[in-house]
């Protein structure tokens, strides 16, 4: 059966004289600003499942930034307009977040100015993959508008070479290691599906295809030899820029202080209850050990663990069983509605790595239907062999189950899927998706499994080394970038505290410095889905239907936790 969220009908004697005086004017607003932020973003619009613009590419030049900031402040000046006090509470809500994003975008393009920066920022490879990934329509019609953007890769990365100014080392080092995945995606892979095109549309796309990879490769060529040598900006953006982006990015009542303060104190709870959990499985295997020293009972149990894990060859096939696994506990217990949306376990494409071990890419709010993808992505060919074994020791047997659990069932997938089935009068809420909701449910999808036995104590423990990571990821997010921590200062932090092996921690090093603010989502996520679940239990005393509660916080879309809290009148 097919879950759709419950719709509330009241009688028509609670209805007054009709919809709030200011309703129409905010929905017509909105459905405008959608509209025209789909039409001046196309890549983004394909990501969502709009599809009227696939056969274009961004305006990644100083005058398609100029264009956007444009048309946010022209938006925020007409919602100035609006008196939120006179929408319905559905719209209310869709105001504050839209309200948000504007003057997010705004100070994004003029103060933050990644633009001028983040070389990338200027990874075309999604725009081609986007086409190719799902068919959401004959392959025919997809390669066309494919065709058309490939016409538009020069283009794009002339504007890169005009725009780039001074970004962080870190940066176009990253770039340099991404774009040869551009290549290949362009100039190889592409064939497998060209092979399925008429002729005459394979002979079309033969020049653009070839001045594409051309370019690109130029490119990676120039990124080397040219941008590398000037690349000596700072990764830290800075107290005041890390503040203002925080906010905006979180959109919740918690002050970067209060956050960095909660953080620090659960994280030593967390080592407590990580001791707690050891201690059972150490005293099983070293009868008569001592205990007394808490950081080397945890270190042990998860060496030990550690020893069984996963390898190139075996990790896609491993997370295919743990995937049947998950669902089938999740159904078992009901926890919480299982969709029935596509789901599959791909290798990550190559030019998406080099920031996380494993994504959810999930069929956009305005796709109709689609498959979701749960991409994971071996070790680096390039690395040594003791630090590739470090990294699947990090992601060993028990650690991957609960990254299932975080990525897939009953983490980003399911949550995703409830989202798409949300339905208001505008299209803000799924548009605009609060990343510290959509990353906070999936971790704590991770304690809510744990809570339920799955898995026993060993996969509690690497679900507690997780949620451990989510804390320490949003200290060391707001020390990097409000502050002065260092390499070393973060190693440490993420080795001796987080139990983190040699290989997560350096790519966590590595995504800090590429990132601010996103690192935060999952802790501060987290702790307000349990604020959420605490508040309803006060007033409403505990949780007897686990699956109705979760399908009611999930009922409304993926706005910021703070509006559900809202929503279910806590």
């Amino acid at each position: 059966m097919t879950w759709r969220p419950a719709l509330l009908v009241l009688p028509l004697a609670a209805c007054s004289c009709g919809p709030p005086p200011q309703d129409s004017a905010f929905v017509a607003l909105a459905e405008r600003y959608i509209e025209a932020l789909l039409e001046t973003n196309p890549e983004y619009a394909t990501s969502l499942g709009d599809h009227r613009y696939d056969h274009r590419l961004d305006d990644y030049s100083a005058a398609g930034v100029a264009q956007a900031v444009a048309l946010d402040k022209k938006f925020l000046a007409e919602l100035g307009a609006i008196d939120p006090a006179g929408l319905s509470e559905t719209n209310a809500i869709d105001y504050e977040i839209l309200e948000n994003r504007l003057r997010y975008g705004i100070w994004a393009a003029e103060e933050l100015r990644e633009w001028e920066w983040n070389p990338m920022r200027y990874n075309v490879g999604g725009a081609v993959y986007g086409l190719l990934a799902r068919d959401f329509a004959p392959l025919e019609e997809r390669l066309r508008n494919l065709n058309e953007r490939l016409k538009g890769v020069p283009a794009a990365l002339a504007a890169a070479k005009a725009n780039l100014k001074n970004p962080p080392r870190i940066h176009t080092e990253t770039a340099i290691l991404q774009n040869p995945g551009a290549v290949a995606l362009i100039g190889g892979q592409l064939d497998a599906f060209l092979e399925e095109a008429p002729p005459e549309l394979r002979a079309a796309m033969e020049a653009p295809r070839k001045a594409a990879v051309a370019a690109l490769e130029e490119y990676g060529k120039w990124l080397e030899e040219d941008l590398l040598p000037r690349s000596n900006g700072d990764f830290r953006i800075g107290e005041e820029k890390f503040r203002k982006k925080l906010a905006f990015v979180l959109h919740s009542d918690l002050s970067m202080e209060e956050i960095l303060a909660r953080a620090e104190k659960k994280l030593a709870e967390s080592r407590e209850e990580m001791y707690a959990t050891a201690l059972p499985l150490y005293t099983q295997a070293h009868p008569g050990g001592d205990v007394a020293d808490r950081r080397a009972v945890i270190a042990a149990v998860l060496d030990k663990l550690a020893d069984t894990h996963p390898d190139s060859e075996s990790i896609l096939g491993d997370a295919e069983r743990d995937l049947a696994e998950t669902t089938a506990f999740t159904r078992e217990k009901k926890l919480v509605s299982v969709p029935d949306e596509p789901l599959s376990v791909i290798l990550m494409p190559e030019f998406r790595r080099g920031v996380s071990t494993a994504y959810c890419d999930s069929p956009g709010p305005l796709e109709k239907g689609g498959e979701t993808f749960y991409a994971i992505a071996p070790a680096p060919q390039a690395w040594s062999e003791e630090r590739k074994l470090s990294l699947y020791r990090e992601y060993n047997t028990y650690m991957l189950k609960d990254l299932t659990v975080h990525e897939a069932m009953p983490g980003h997938y399911l949550q995703l899927a409830h989202a798409n089935r949300f339905r208001a009068p505008t299209q803000i809420r799924g548009v605009f998706y609060s990343g510290s909701f959509v990353e906070g449910w999936a971790v704590y999808a991770e304690q809510l499994m744990s809570e339920h036995g799955y898995g026993g104590p060993e996969v509690k423990m690497q679900a507690l080394k997780m949620a451990v990571r989510g804390i320490i990821n949003a200290i060391i997010d707001q020390k990097i970038h409000a502050g002065s921590m260092s390499e070393e200062e973060a190693m440490s932090l993420m080795m001796d505290e987080g139990f983190q092996e040699d290989g997560e921690a350096a790519g966590k090093w590595t995504r800090a410095r590429l990132t601010s603010a996103q690192l935060s989502t999952y802790f501060v996520g987290a702790a307000e889905h349990n604020d959420i679940r605490d508040a309803w239990r006060a007033r409403h005393g505990e949780i007897t239907d686990q699956q109705a509660y979760h399908d009611r916080v999930l009922s409304y879309g993926s706005p910021p936790a703070k509006f559900v809290r809202r929503m279910m009148g806590l």
